[in-house]
């Protein structure tokens, strides 16, 4: 379709897509929030759908990111010890910076590393800086998060993080019992990055997790499986990643008993497990602690320079009607003015729970995706 018709239809079209994520966002609220992990989506988000006929939204993860105050430490560290490839650094400064994260005068150095087939983001600030950790973090907080790298040899794995003088979350590596059927045989180990950071190895035994994990011997570290995200609630969760971003529910347990607990290390620990994916890119892992309840909430007064701020960066089909849903759903955008000239540039925005995530739109056909 070409010339002044073609575009003129083009944009009647585009403004008849963007009505109809308004009203879908706006009848998932009236009609009632997400239902469980197990059924369908709430009718709103079904009706809209069924209306604009569109691909699930996000259809990538394309990195996982963490915030850090030393960006050349913590790149030592990725691949010095976990064997991560150094793909870029770059600096960035400027209103689209600040527009994207939200920060007046941001001032960005941001390291890009793979492992396998999957990318971790470190970005430092430089200007303004954020605050650490909080030093008495623990796994049932809210602001938790991690990556998980697996493995191809628990045991090895340890040992070389052992030798590498790697700071202990977990006390030991922890292998699941039986008791817990869809995890069981399952190990895996938490650490810390330089600044805190908690990051997991973890071994899948034959069939347990992704199938491309199976068998696979050429390499210790192998690729990032997942994120892990604390969430107060599953299914409110559920309505931002399933119902609102078109994630499939790919896996679902309830965890428990000492290995459980020591491999989170907070005692006691009775977890709700819900794993989703898109298409391509590593998962993201819901943790309830259905006990104990005590973990506190992300502040109030938290902002993307600081270091306990994880970014998880998403891909979307169709960047512009998502924002058009999340404004209408009562998402938290944190950028600002991310939109110009009828199009949207990357843009953050806070989950349920706090996290941040970063939607961005997706490659065009033909493009190497990031």
């Amino acid at each position: 379709m070409t010339g002044t018709v073609g575009s003129a239809l083009e944009r009647m079209i585009r403004s008849a897509i963007d009505a109809a994520l308004v009203l879908a966002a706006a009848a998932a609220i009236l009609f009632g929030g997400p239902s469980s992990a197990g059924s369908a989506p709430s009718r709103g988000i079904v009706a809209a759908r069924s209306i604009i006929a569109l691909e699930p939204p996000v259809d990538s993860v394309r990195s996982v990111g963490l915030t850090v105050a030393d960006l050349e430490r913590n790149i030592e560290f990725f691949t010095g010890v976990l064997e991560f490839r150094l793909v870029a650094v770059d600096e960035r400064h400027g209103p689209e910076v600040e527009r994207t994260t939200g920060v007046f005068g941001a001032r960005i150095r941001e390291a890009t590393l793979a492992l396998g087939d999957e990318q971790l983001r470190l970005t430092q600030f430089i200007a303004p800086e954020g605050r650490p950790i909080p030093i008495d973090s623990r796994s049932n907080d809210c602001w938790f998060q991690h990556a998980a790298i697996v493995v191809s040899d628990i045991d090895l794995a340890y040992a070389h993080l052992r030798r590498c003088n790697v700071r202990h979350a977990s006390p030991a590596p922890q292998t699941l019992p039986e008791s817990i059927p869809a995890a069981a045989g399952i190990s895996a180990f938490y650490f810390k990055a330089p600044e805190g950071h908690v990051l997991e190895i973890i071994r899948f035994p034959e069939g347990k997790g992704d199938p491309r994990w199976q068998g696979r011997a050429d390499s210790l570290f192998l690729g990032v499986d997942h994120t892990a995200i604390v969430v107060r609630d599953t299914e409110r969760a559920l309505g931002f990643y399933r119902d609102l971003l078109g994630m499939r529910v790919v896996g679902q347990s309830e965890n428990h008993g000492p290995e459980q607990a020591r491999l989170n290390n907070v005692e006691g620990a009775r977890l709700r497990i819900t794993t989703l994916r898109a298409q391509h890119g590593p998962g993201v892992e819901l943790l309830e602690y259905l006990s104990p309840r005590n973990g506190r909430d992300t502040p109030a007064d938290a902002v993307p320079n600081d270091a306990l701020a994880w970014t998880t960066r998403l891909s979307a089909a169709d960047a512009a009607g998502l924002l058009v849903a999340m404004e209408a759903a009562g998402t938290p955008v944190v950028s600002r003015g991310c939109r110009a000239d009828g199009r949207v540039s990357p843009f953050l925005v806070r989950d349920p729970d706090r996290h941040l995530v970063l939607l961005e739109p997706a490659c065009a056909p033909g493009r190497e995706r990031p």
